[in-house]
């Protein structure tokens, strides 16, 4: 990367760091995938139940093989042959996790987190519940303010995460949102969260790369 790109991707990680600070979220840059992990082991103790919401960065990252390890008591969403109702006892379990690991739709220079989901699971969990929230964001979910947050998702990560879940709705076919009324539309709740009460709860990892959506 250029070396002048690179200073610049930088001082808008370090500035988003501080305005998280400020709003009494924990943020930290990352610039390895090793830090990052280094990181979370310092954050979550050996042993801790954790769980997780749908990201694609926490695969990305290596995330989801270091909660996979056994170093951790995981409840895992994603292992094979759930049913549905376990996955949503796993959903609900999730609410006395030590941990909740997730990503982000959009992290604000003013230190703001936006974010659409389709069940509410994941969501809720980053408002109440569970001890520890570690969110983990490439640079790419980095905006100037909630306005753009808004945006990004409309434009961008919306449309992607529909064609990614194979749903029929309008965005998954012309790669922007429409608002739509679509039974299988998976923007349906909407949360902005703009400070934390309880410090050490809310933890942000922000890494200079591109990672999800």
């Amino acid at each position: 990367m250029d070396k002048n790109v690179n200073w610049s991707r930088e001082v808008k990680i370090e500035r988003t760091i501080e305005a998280l600070n400020k709003n009494n979220i924990n943020a930290y840059y990352a610039k390895s995938r090793e830090e990052l992990i280094d990181i979370i082991t310092k954050l979550v103790s050996e042993g801790s139940v954790v769980t997780c919401g749908g990201s694609m960065t926490l695969f990305e990252t290596g995330v989801m093989d270091h909660l996979r390890s056994g170093r951790y008591k995981l409840l895992d969403r994603y292992a094979d042959n759930l049913t549905p109702e376990e996955v949503k006892d796993i959903y609900r379990a999730a609410f006395s996790a030590d941990a909740y690991f997730t990503s982000s739709n959009a992290i604000t220079e003013k230190g703001e987190l936006y974010n659409v989901d389709g069940n509410g699971n994941r969501v809720a969990a980053m408002l109440f519940g569970p001890d520890k929230v570690v969110v983990i964001a490439g640079i790419n979910k980095i905006v100037p303010d909630v306005e753009a947050a808004i945006e990004r998702n409309r434009r961008f990560s919306a449309p992607i995460n529909a064609k990614r879940l194979n749903k029929n709705t309008p965005c998954a076919k012309t790669g922007y949102c429409v608002d739509c009324s679509s039974p299988e539309r998976i923007c349906l709740e909407y949360t902005l969260i703009k400070k934390q009460r309880t410090k050490g709860r809310l933890n942000v990892i922000i890494l200079n790369e591109e990672l999800g959506y």
